[in-house]
């Protein structure tokens, strides 16, 4: 039967500064996986600055708190503990988890939805980990700093420096052969360039349908969905098209 003993020696002095050095590790990774996540964002990726900084920081969780098994569960390694292996009870929680992330990520075309539910439900499934082993303070300090990796990061990409991408469909009509250096032109006239590697071409029934993202030339450049769709729609060769942001 569990003592005042038992529960306090969860918050001992070597419990303490075993968290303490998890949450400095905790931080760390969420800085570099900020600035990984941030180059990401600034070229119109789908996965940005929150995607990243979940994954980076919930990772190194894992990976640090297998550093200091002696601290589990307040340092109680009884029989149980022994002839079963938490660490495989972890593998499959972590992988469990991850296939139920993946039911939350969407793709339309060239939008991406749902990756930072995706990774904040992964990095959800690690804070229970570490509560379930014994480091509360740890798991606390990672379920804020998740919290406000959600809350304030989005305004922070807001501020920083970025190239906002749309993602656009285009049917032409029958017989119109559209050329790619006045597409580019075209583009660059509004602020834009076509992504590498990101043009996709139909055909069906002598109409041609092109499908591309184009990512603005810097933050304040690039013209908004509705003048672009504006423009769209009194070019002759166009039969109808599609516009949409490129990431989300």
């Amino acid at each position: 039967m569990p003592t005042i003993e038992f529960l306090t020696a969860y918050w001992s002095t070597g419990e303490l500064a075993t968290n303490g050095v998890i949450l400095l590790n905790l931080l760390g990774a969420l800085l570099l996986g900020l600035l990984v996540g941030y180059e990401r964002s600034y070229h119109g990726r789908a996965a940005g600055m929150r995607t990243y900084g979940l994954v980076c920081m919930a990772s190194a969780a894992l990976t640090v708190i297998g550093g200091y098994p002696a601290f589990w569960f307040g340092g109680h390694m009884s029989h149980a503990i022994i002839t079963t292996d938490p660490t495989r009870v972890i593998q499959g929680i972590v992988t469990g988890i991850g296939f139920l992330g993946a039911g939350v990520i969407m793709r339309e075309g060239f939008n991406i939805s749902g990756l930072t539910t995706a990774a904040s439900i992964w990095a959800s499934s690690v804070i229970g980990v570490m509560v379930g082993v014994g480091f509360y303070l740890s798991a606390m300090g990672l379920a804020l700093l998740c919290a406000m990796s959600m809350i304030f990061l989005s305004k922070v990409e807001a501020w920083l420096p970025s190239r906002h991408a749309i993602a656009i469909t285009m049917r032409f009509n029958v017989g119109y052969m559209p050329q790619m250096p006045a597409l580019r032109a075209m583009a660059l006239a509004r602020g834009y360039e076509i992504a590498g590697g990101s043009l996709m071409i139909g055909s069906d029934a002598g109409m041609q349908e092109w499908r591309f993202v184009a990512i603005a030339l810097s933050k304040r450049s690039g013209a908004s969905l509705a003048m672009v769709a504006a423009e769209l729609a009194v070019f002759d060769g166009i039969d109808s098209f599609q516009l949409s942001h490129a990431r989300n």
